[in-house]
């Protein structure tokens, strides 16, 4: 008996274990080297300073950009202070999706107390359910730049992040889990909810693989498809990577509606962030974190996956994908020390 007592203290710490893990969560390694070797470094640039480009390479500017040299903003007591323009692309954000809830790779594979009510699913259809993809998210803040103090003045952070964080989860937010919810939180929605307005997004989807997405189509992601209901369902049998690309533009969208993400592009934008409820596609980039990397350039909003997402999944341990989201920043630096 007393072996016995003995054998079952041994042997609980492991139950314990057993009974906690999951394996369908996995750890993406992200505060790692990944932060140096699984970064696109090139889709820094171009950098403008003073109005004037210091690097040809790397990705386009936005239209929006400002390309004035010196601008003015005003202190805490409201006196003006002069300053020189600087814009560059910042990777300022992670979204992960996610098929258990509760799920984060981005932290170690560490799983919140949430039950499995609205399990996630790949590809389903038939005889186990509504054809279509459904997947949870997690957004954090992501200012490498200032993690790494690379590259970037004191006065040019502009969200006043200066960490990773996790900023908002899907698993709390009831719109994302339901149509009718997400479209009475976006009422919009009717007015491009016909298919005229649906025929109308091929303009978008090729002028967004040409590497510019058309603005002014705010319901329309170029190939990955129509951006509302601003919810995680999707009832297409596309790819996984197709899938994530168009949920992580609803993420944005979404977003913004609430002022929770914020306009960082444009002169009305230098001084300080401003609430925008309006998606601009072009002021964001995105690139692959995991599993897969990309590491050698971006893509933008729209752009179709045969040009930069194929054979970026693993079957089983990679299958949860995590973007990195860049922004393109407009800063009045006034900081000349």
């Amino acid at each position: 008996m007393k072996q016995f007592i003995i054998l079952v203290v041994l042997l609980l710490p492991l139950q314990i274990k057993i009974a906690h893990a999951d394996p369908g969560c996995q750890d993406a390694n992200v505060i790692s080297g990944s932060l140096i070797t699984d970064i696109c470094w090139d889709c820094l640039l171009p950098i403008r300073l003073a109005g004037v480009t210091m690097s040809s390479g790397g990705e386009s500017t936005p239209a929006d950009a400002v390309d004035a040299p010196l601008c003015v903003c005003q202190d805490n007591l409201g006196v003006p202070q002069p300053g020189v323009t600087t814009s560059m692309w910042q990777p300022a954000r992670l979204v992960e999706f996610q098929r258990v809830p509760g799920c984060s790779s981005v932290l170690n594979g560490t799983v919140f107390p949430f039950d499995r009510l609205n399990q996630g699913h790949h590809q389903r259809g038939g005889e186990q359910g509504p054809q279509g993809t459904f997947m949870h998210y997690h957004y954090y803040a992501f200012p490498l730049l200032v993690m790494l103090d690379l590259f970037v003045n004191p006065g040019c952070v502009s969200d006043g992040m200066m960490d990773l964080d996790l900023l908002y989860m899907s698993e709390v937010d009831p719109t994302w889990n339901n149509d009718e919810l997400a479209f009475f939180a976006n009422p919009e929605a009717a007015a491009v909810a016909n298919p005229i307005a649906i025929t109308a997004c091929t303009a978008d989807a090729v002028s967004s693989t040409a590497g510019t997405p058309l603005n002014s189509m705010f319901w329309c992601a170029g190939t990955w498809g129509a951006i509302y209901p601003l919810s995680g369902n999707q009832y297409t049998m596309s790819s996984l990577v197709k899938n994530t690309s168009l949920l992580k533009v609803k993420v944005l969208a979404a977003l913004h509606r609430r002022g929770l993400a914020r306009r960082t592009m444009g002169t009305s934008a230098m001084c300080e962030p401003e609430i925008d409820v309006t998606l601009d596609k072009d002021m964001y980039k995105y690139t692959l974190l995991h599993p897969i990397p990309e590491t050698s350039s971006a893509h933008v909003t729209g752009e179709s996956p045969f040009t930069w997402g194929m054979a970026k999944t693993i079957p089983a341990v990679g299958e949860d994908l995590i973007y990195t989201i860049w922004k393109w920043l407009d800063c009045c630096n006034r900081d000349f020390q």
